[in-house]
């Protein structure tokens, strides 16, 4: 790295326009935020995304898989999250996995229908769990659709990259951003960082920490891209009866890789996505970005080719479908909250006053049963009028693993933008704003289940009980047996084979 610097000149920067609630970045926790804002009474919304899409992982980094939304027959995880199943289910393929009517259920033909692709809960006996694979073309237009359902209180700016907070003293007044237009401001009452690395947080004064175990899933990249011209299924059935040869299969593309990858079947049979899991990369370095995309680019070619070599019966006329247009993301900065969220979170069954959210961890040391996530964890030390949902959530190294997937993006930042839309309204800030009324709409309103709230029929909480919360399951029990010396458990190392659906 250079060690010059260059002192740029003072310049007066133009304000290209002013909010009440601004939401930077459009994955899953900003699109979700500007959207709950919208519906929570905010009308005047602004969502600034650095590509001309919403969707960040999902539509961009082809994160297929939305897992984990249910706790044997309950459904923890709705809301917006819910609404996406139910909006691709009346598209063509665009969606495949059991509805919630079907969580809890271990009927064996339940189970051999949707086990091959996603939907079945790694417990015994096994049990169909709410969760679903999307195609994220279909869910790129579906997002647009949402935002333009909301067009009298939303506005989009599309190729904008938000890069500074704009800061009086402790207290966030808007962003500067970079465009074709060059560097100009967005002012706002209330700023919502969802860039997923933490972005504006860093630069605001609130701590961040960049601390990540590299024996952990967000210790790695990826590149995902889709092969097709072939069938899933007649894959997976030459696979069981060519044990030695799918091994050997597996082991060879590993080996041109030169990291674990893995192919994974989609919403339909003839296209599947090569996930991939690149270790002891950063996703908010410029090395670590280059080398993941040039490395897995330089490779595909070889890497189909080799399916048709060693597997002709299937993979013949298989094809190069597709590369994601974006970086695959797992971890790098995070803030450091008012609360910090540990493995000790889904080890006991902990309660929060300010829960905005129940979401299942995909960790099998609880059986995956929800765990609650609080307003806190989303609440910047130091800095006021701004929150950070998402994947930069506030965790700890290892606990960071389980809290920053799909749903919990949507789940925190649907609730990140219902607490600004309640603190404009109120004339409050993100610090001393009414966490009830955010629990009371989100619940209430929104279709979101929380526990101890009025809204939430009981029952959720009395599955969670009777299940004991999920810790003393045979699976929770065997995790336990597998922890490490230090008491936390690592149930996505990196190490092994080719992986499967939920090792996103």
């Amino acid at each position: 790295m250079c060690a010059k610097t260059y002192i740029e000149p003072q310049t007066t920067i133009p304000v290209y326009d002013e909010c009440d609630v601004l939401v930077v970045g459009g994955g899953a926790a900003g699109h979700s935020a500007a959207v709950a804002a919208a519906r929570a009474g905010c009308k005047n919304v602004i969502l600034m995304e650095r590509y001309g899409y919403c969707g960040g992982d999902v539509t961009g980094g082809y994160v297929l898989l939305i897992p984990s939304l249910s706790f044997h027959e309950k459904t923890y995880v709705r809301g917006l999250q819910e609404e996406w199943y139910t909006r691709l289910s009346k598209i063509p393929g665009a969606v495949v996995g059991p509805p919630m009517e079907l969580a809890g259920e271990t009927d064996p033909a339940m189970i051999a229908k949707y086990g091959g692709v996603c939907g079945v809960a790694r417990s015994n006996p096994p049990r169909i769990e709410h969760e679903f694979m999307l195609e994220p073309n279909q869910m790129k237009i579906e997002m647009d659709v949402m935002l333009d359902e909301l067009k009298d209180s939303i506005r989009v700016m599309y190729h904008s990259w938000g890069c500074k907070p704009i800061m009086e003293n402790n207290v966030c007044k808007g962003v500067i951003f970079e465009s074709k237009e060059g560097r100009k401001a967005v002012l706002a009452k209330v700023v919502i960082d969802a860039t997923g690395d933490a972005d504006l947080c860093r630069l605001s004064g609130a701590p961040t920490s960049s601390a990540i175990d590299d024996e952990c899933r967000c210790s790695s990249t990826a590149l995902v891209y889709r092969i097709a011209g072939f069938s899933r299924a007649a894959y997976g059935a030459w696979s069981r009866t060519h044990r030695e040869e799918a091994m050997a299969l597996g082991q060879k593309i590993g080996e041109i890789h030169g990291f674990r990858a893995g192919l994974i079947g989609g919403p339909t049979d003839d296209v599947s996505w090569m996930n991939n899991w690149q270790p002891k990369h950063d996703c908010s370095k410029i090395a670590d970005q280059t080398d993941t995309e040039m490395q897995t680019r330089l490779k595909i070619r070889q890497v189909v080719e080799t399916y048709r070599e060693m597997c002709p019966e299937v993979f013949k006329d298989a094809y190069l479908y597709d590369i994601a247009p974006q970086l695959g993301t797992r971890g790098s900065h995070r803030i450091v909250g008012e609360y910090v969220i540990d493995s000790n979170d889904w080890a006991f069954p902990k309660e929060f006053d300010d829960t905005i959210a129940w979401h299942c961890t995909v960790d099998t040391l609880n059986d995956n049963a929800p765990i609650e996530i609080p307003y806190r964890a989303i609440l910047p030390q130091k800095v006021d009028n701004l929150l950070a949902p998402g994947r930069h959530i506030s965790a700890d190294k290892i606990a960071i693993d389980n809290v920053n997937l799909i749903p919990q993006c949507v789940g925190t930042g649907q609730a990140a933008g219902v607490a600004a839309a309640v603190a404009v309204k109120d004339g409050t800030t993100t610090h001393t704003v009414n966490v009830a009324t955010i629990q009371d709409i989100l619940a209430g309103e929104q279709d979101v289940p929380l526990p101890r709230n009025k809204h939430t029929d009981i029952s959720y909480t009395e599955n969670l009980k009777e299940h004991e919360y999920g810790l003393y399951t045979e699976a929770a029990k065997k995790a336990r047996e597998t922890h490490d010396a230090a008491g936390s458990y690592r149930h996505w190392t990196l190490s092994g084979g080719a992986g499967n659906a939920n090792n996103k």
